[in-house]
C-alpha cells in the first residue's frame, strides 16, 4: 500500500497498550477456549479441564497483579486502552483477583459435589471461565456498551450453570426463572444506556463526566441512569429486584450458588461504581436525588433481607436473603458516592467472597442427594458430629454478622464511615440496626450447631476430598487475612 494510502488515524489499529490493558481478560478467555477444546477432543477430560481452568485463573491473577507491582513498566499504575473503552490497574485489578479467586474455589469444590448430585459435566469449567471473562469486562469497562457486553457474557453463563443438574426439577426451574427475569433486567439496562447516549451523545464514562452537567436533555439522562440502576440492581439482588434470588439460589447447584452470589455480585457492583462515579464526577444537577433513591434501596434491602431471613428453614434460602441484605450494605457505599464508599465496597466484596463462598462450601459438603440435609434443623448437633466443619462455619457466621475482628466488621465499618462522611448518618444508623437483626439467624445457626441436640437419627456423612479441603482452607485464610490486615488491603487498593 502506498504511504499516501495509509490510514491517517493509527488509533484504529490495536496497539501494545491495548493488548496489555486487556491482558487478564485475554488470558482467562484463551483458557476458556482451551477448556472447551479439551472437553470436545479428550475422553474423560474432567481432570484436564479443571486443571486448565485453574491455570487460567491463576494466570488472570498474575496479569492483574502486574499493574500493582510495576513489574512491567508499560503496565504500571492505571491506564486506558481501546480508545478509552477499557481500563486496567487500580480497582479493576483488585476485582480481577476477586473473580479469579472465587472461580478457583468453585472449581476445587465442584468435582466431588457435582458428581454426588448428578451434575458432573465438563462444560462447567468452560462456563465458569467464560463467566469470569464477562465479569472482568464489567470491571474493566470505561464505556457503557462494554459494561453491557460484560453483563450479558456473565449472565448467559450463569443461566446455564443454574440448570447444570439436568435431572433436577429445582435446578431447571432456577435456570428458567433466572433467564426470564435476567433477560427482562437486561432490557432495562440497555434502554437506560440508550437514554444516557441520547442525553450526552456518547457512552464512555469520560464523556459522561464532561457532558452530563451541560446536557440539553437532563430528563433523558436521569431516566437513563435510573434504568441502569434497575438493571444492575437486579444483578446484585437488591430490593425490590431480589425476588429471583431465593428460588435461584435454592434450586441451583450449591457450588454454583456460592460462585454466583459472590463473584457475580462483585462484578455487578464494579459496574455500579463505574457508572455512579462518572455521574458524580460530572457535577450534574439533581445527582443528590439519585443518591437518595439508592439510599432508600439500601435501607429496604438491608431490612427486608435480614427480617425475611429470620423466617427461613432452608439454609440456602437463608443465605440468599442474607445476600439481599449484604447488597443493601454495599449500596450504602454507592449512595455515599465518595472514594471512601467505593473503596469500602471493594474491600467488603473481597471479604464477602471468602466468607460467603466458604459458607456455601460447607453447605455443599453436607448436602446429600435430592437436596437432603439443607434444613437448618439438620445442622443441630453438628458441633459434636463434625466439630471441624462446625467451627469453620461459626467463623463464617461471625464474619457475616460483622463481629470484630473478622473481615465483615471492617467492611461494614468502612461503608458506615462513608455514609457519615457524605452526610448520611441516618443511613449508617439503619445499617447498624440491620446488622443487629442479622445476628438472630447467623448466631442462631451457631447455637443450633453447638447447643442443640440432633432432631432425629443422624444420616450418613459425606466424605470430604482433598480438593474440597483445599478450597475450604482458602476461604478461611481469605476471611482471616482480609479481616486481620484491612490496612494492607486498602493500601493496595489506593495504589
Amino acid at each position: 500500500m502506498p504511504a499516501s494510502a495509509a490510514p491517517a488515524n493509527n488509533d484504529r489499529f490495536m496497539s501494545q497498550i491495548d493488548l496489555l490493558t486487556a491482558l487478564p481478560i485475554e488470558i482467562v478467555s484463551a483458557f476458556a477456549l482451551l477448556v472447551m477444546l479439551a472437553d470436545a477432543l479428550v475422553e474423560k477430560s474432567t481432570k484436564l479441564c479443571s486443571a486448565l481452568a485453574v491455570i487460567g485463573f491463576v494466570g488472570g491473577i498474575v496479569a492483574a497483579i502486574l499493574p500493582l507491582t510495576g513489574a512491567i513498566p508499560a503496565m504500571h499504575g492505571t491506564m486506558d486502552g481501546f480508545n478509552g473503552m477499557i481500563r486496567t490497574g487500580g480497582m479493576s485489578a483488585i476485582y480481577d483477583i476477586v473473580f479469579c479467586a472465587a472461580a478457583i474455589i468453585a472449581v476445587l469444590l465442584s468435582t466431588d459435589y457435582l458428581r454426588r448430585v448428578g451434575g458432573m459435566y465438563d462444560e462447567f469449567y468452560t462456563l465458569v471461565a467464560m463467566s469470569v471473562a464477562g465479569m472482568m469486562l464489567i470491571a474493566h469497562a470505561n464505556d457503557l456498551m462494554i459494561l453491557f457486553v460484560g453483563v450479558e457474557v456473565m449472565s448467559i453463563a450463569f443461566y446455564v450453570l443454574a440448570g447444570l443438574v439436568r435431572g433436577s426439577i429445582g435446578s431447571n426451574e432456577a435456570a428458567m426463572k433466572y433467564f426470564l427475569l435476567g433477560a427482562f433486567a437486561s432490557g432495562f439496562l440497555l434502554y437506560g444506556i440508550a437514554l444516557v447516549y441520547g442525553a450526552v451523545g456518547d457512552t464512555t464514562y469520560k464523556a459522561i463526566v464532561s457532558a452530563a452537567a451541560a446536557s440539553q436533555y437532563p430528563a433523558l439522562l436521569w431516566a437513563g441512569v435510573g434504568l441502569i440502576v434497575v438493571g444492575l440492581g437486579f444483578k446484585v439482588a437488591a430490593f425490590p429486584f431480589h425476588q429471583w434470588a431465593p428460588d435461584v439460589y435454592q434450586g441451583a447447584p450449591t457450588v454454583v450458588t456460592g460462585f454466583m452470589s459472590t463473584a457475580g455480585k462483585a462484578a455487578a457492583f464494579s459496574g455500579f461504581i463505574g457508572v455512579i462515579a462518572a455521574v458524580a464526577a460530572s457535577g450534574a444537577h439533581d445527582f443528590n436525588r439519585v443518591r437518595f433513591i439508592v439510599a432508600i434501596l439500601a435501607v429496604c434491602s438491608m431490612l427486608v433481607g435480614n427480617i425475611t431471613a429470620i423466617a427461613q428453614t432452608n439454609i440456602k434460602r437463608m443465605l440468599a436473603y442474607s445476600s439481599v441484605a449484604h447488597a443493601g450494605y454495599m449500596l450504602i457505599g454507592i449512595a455515599a458516592a465518595n472514594n471512601t464508599g467505593f473503596n469500602g465496597i471493594t474491600y467488603y466484596l473481597a471479604a464477602y467472597l471468602f466468607m460467603q463462598v466458604g459458607a456455601f462450601a460447607i453447605v455443599g459438603m453436607l448436602e446429600r442427594e435430592n437436596g437432603g440435609n439443607l434444613s437448618i434443623e439438620d445442622y443441630r448437633g453438628l458441633g459434636r458430629r463434625r466439630p471441624g466443619l462446625a467451627i469453620v462455619m461459626a467463623i463464617f457466621m461471625f464474619s457475616l454478622t460483622g463481629i470484630p475482628p473478622f473481615a465483615g466488621f471492617f467492611g461494614k465499618y468502612y461503608l458506615f464511615a462513608a455514609a457519615i462522611e457524605s452526610g448520611m448518618t441516618w443511613l449508617a444508623i439503619v445499617g447498624v440496626v440491620a446488622s443487629v437483626i442479622s445476628a438472630w439467624f447467623y448466631l442462631g445457626l451457631i447455637v443450633a450447631m453447638f447447643f442443640r441436640e440432633p432432631s432425629g437419627e443422624a444420616a450418613a456423612e459425606n466424605s470430604i476430598s482433598g480438593l474440597s479441603k483445599t478450597a475450604l482452607a482458602l476461604s478461611i485464610a481469605g476471611t482471616l487475612i482480609v479481616g486481620f490486615l484491612p490496612e494492607l488491603f486498602l493500601r493496595v487498593l489506593a495504589h
